[in-house]
């Protein structure tokens, strides 16, 4: 960063003040091509001057450098890990929930605040546990509401084994819709889209249409369309099924085949 001086000479190398200007503070790139004034001077003006020499004339161009202050190396945001240690200490949690058995407690401000779900439930007009501090959500395992929870607190997936992530994803995929969690649902579609195979890829159809994840069901579409995929996803004992409870996807799937063979 910087700035420049132009002026111009007079025959005894003086800066004419009537002709001097300073740029702003400027950030001077090669890819920026010319620096200056346009209006520096007409020439009518210069040649009726009497700065012109041998129809020659000089200008001085005075460069400032503003060396940058140095600054403190700025840690990055660990927001996270307190707020991962509020969930784990439990410090005035004014919330608890029964899944699977386990109890889980946590605070009503954060999980309002993370979701719009949580919000309505604790502070709308039909808000629950007013009166009691114990919620029970049937439907959904104990270890993947411990990872719901986590997440709202931290942003981050907890630690999983790698044989575990694809199962995990998708029940963490049907709870993040079930609670709003956009960021989370996103996170889960992109990790389903690594785990798609024969095996997998009827039940990764039906969870893409069912909760509207678009590019996850297009992954799924793309695998199909080898001709292999598509001959052991017909022959698998459950694709009969799959014809009747989703005729939509199915049609789907048809016009994508039918696009990329074209």
């Amino acid at each position: 960063m910087g700035q420049v001086t132009f002026s111009l000479l007079d025959q005894n190398g003086n800066s004419v003040p009537s002709h001097t200007q300073t740029t702003c503070v400027h950030n001077f790139s090669v890819g920026n091509r010319s620096f200056g004034f346009k209006d520096f001077i007409r020439r009518k003006d210069l040649e009726q001057s009497e700065h012109l020499k041998d129809d020659c004339f000089a200008v001085s161009a005075h460069l400032v450098i503003n060396k940058e202050a140095p600054s403190a190396k700025v840690p990055p945001s660990n927001m996270h890990c307190h707020y991962g240690d509020l969930l784990s200490n439990k410090l005035d949690t004014d919330v608890e929930f029964i899944v699977g058995g386990e109890i889980f407690a946590a605070h009503r401000l954060v999980l309002a605040a993370r979701s719009q779900v949580f919000k309505a439930k604790f502070f709308g007009p039909m808000k629950e546990g007013a009166t009691t501090n114990a919620i029970k959500i049937d439907d959904m395992d104990a270890q993947v509401f411990e990872a719901l929870l986590f997440f709202i607190y931290t942003d981050m997936l907890p630690k999983m084994d790698q044989e575990d992530e694809g199962s995990m994803a998708q029940h963490l995929l049907v709870a993040s819709d079930l609670y709003g969690l956009q960021r989370l649902k996103l996170i889960c579609e992109d990790i389903l889209c690594n785990h798609i195979d024969t095996d997998s890829v009827a039940i990764m159809l039906v969870l893409a249409d069912k909760h509207n994840c678009v590019h996850l069901k297009e992954m799924c579409f793309e695998f199909l369309c080898s001709s292999t995929a598509l001959v052991k996803f017909m022959e698998a004992s459950d694709f009969r099924y799959f014809i009747r409870s989703c005729p939509t996807i199915l049609k789907d799937l048809i016009y994508s085949v039918a696009a990329r063979g074209t």
